[in-house]
């Protein structure tokens, strides 16, 4: 977690054994891939899941996406999918802080997103010129404009930045 105005609590780039750093490639995933990954486990998101539990990537976050989350967990279909499951609100969000590496919000960065709401995931990934994970096609579509800011959407956590992870799972040597 972050200290209100500080730095992030948790490490970006874990140390080697030698003193060197790894730098592990940074995601910021919108609120349908952590709801994909926490509450509805959809298979798509397995290698994600496996990506975060073996620290392969970093996951950068803000409080706002927290609160989204925590938001969004009450919406009906979310609330009667945690209902008829093992997982309560808690849990999900108890996985978010696990995972997520909080950063104070960066400020609004262009290109702007039609959706608002939508508007901070692309400015933190911006801010740390990190992979977006998002489905929505607002932000799909602004993929063009933010690939010369170092950012790249992706659609699926399947992306390259996790085919290490992919090809581990299926016992290929990557």
């Amino acid at each position: 977690m972050t200290p209100p105005g500080g730095a992030p609590t948790r490490n970006d780039d874990p140390p080697r054994g030698n003193g060197h750093t790894v730098a592990h490639p940074r995601l910021v995933i919108d609120t349908q891939w952590v709801l994909d990954l926490f509450v509805f486990e959809d298979p798509r998101a397995a290698p994600l899941r496996t990506a975060l539990q073996q620290a392969r990537v970093q996951w950068l976050a803000t409080q706002a996406m927290r609160d989204e989350l925590a938001r969004v967990l009450g919406y009906p279909l979310v609330a009667r999918r945690l209902a008829a499951g093992p997982r309560s609100p808690a849990h999900v969000l108890a996985a978010f802080d696990r995972h997520a590496c909080l950063h104070p919000a960066p400020p609004t960065a262009p290109p702007l997103c039609r959706d608002p709401d939508d508007q901070m995931f692309i400015d933190l990934a911006v801010a740390h010129r990190a992979t977006l994970l998002s489905k929505d096609r607002l932000v799909l579509a602004l993929a063009r404009r933010l690939r010369p800011l170092g950012v790249r959407v992706a659609p699926m956590p399947g992306a390259p930045e996790l085919g290490a992870v992919h090809a581990a799972e299926e016992g290929v040597k990557a």
